[in-house]
C-alpha cells in the first residue's frame, strides 16, 4: 500500500515545531520555497513541498507537504514538540481562558478551534484532572473548516 502524503496549512506545520505560521513561513521563504506574498515558488512546487488548491488567483489555498517541509525544518534545527508538551500547553491555555481576564478577548471555545483534533481526549482528561470544568467539544474542532 502506498504511503499517503500529509498536506498541512502553514499554521499546522508550524504548530508541530512550536513556531508560529509567520516564523514557519519565513523559514520557507529563506529556503526559496515561498515568495513575499506567501505563495509557493516554482522551486517549492518542483520539490513537492507545496501545492495550491482552489481557483486561480489570490484566493488559492496553499498546503505544505509535511514530510518534505519537516525535513527542511529539522535541518534548520527545529525539533517537533512532544505530544505531552502540546497537551500540557493547550490545557494551561484553555484553563487560563476559562478563568478569564479583562485583557484577553478570546474565549476558550475560540481558541479550542485551533487545537489539533488528535489532542482532544488527552486535553479534556487533563482539564478534568486539574478540576477545570471546561471541556473541548469535538464540534469546536470542526468549526474552523
Amino acid at each position: 500500500m502506498a504511503a499517503t502524503t500529509s498536506w498541512l496549512s502553514l499554521t499546522d506545520l508550524g504548530r508541530i515545531y512550536g513556531i508560529s505560521a509567520i516564523h514557519c513561513g519565513k523559514t520557507l521563504e529563506h529556503q526559496g520555497w515561498r515568495d513575499r506574498r506567501g505563495r509557493p515558488t516554482q522551486s517549492a512546487l518542483d520539490a513537492n513541498a507545496a501545492m495550491q488548491t482552489g481557483p486561480h488567483g489570490q484566493g488559492r489555498t496553499v498546503l505544505w507537504n509535511r514530510t518534505v517541509c519537516s525535513q527542511l525544518l529539522e535541518q534548520k534545527g527545529y525539533e517537533p514538540m512532544s505530544r505531552s508538551l502540546q497537551v500540557e500547553q493547550w490545557t494551561q491555555l484553555l484553563e487560563a481562558l476559562q478563568v478569564g481576564s479583562p485583557s484577553i478577548t478570546a474565549t476558550a471555545d475560540q481558541m479550542a478551534e485551533e487545537m489539533p483534533g488528535e489532542l482532544l481526549e488527552d486535553v479534556n482528561h487533563q482539564l478534568a484532572a486539574r478540576g477545570c470544568r471546561y471541556r473541548v467539544s469535538p464540534r469546536s474542532l470542526h468549526a474552523r473548516h
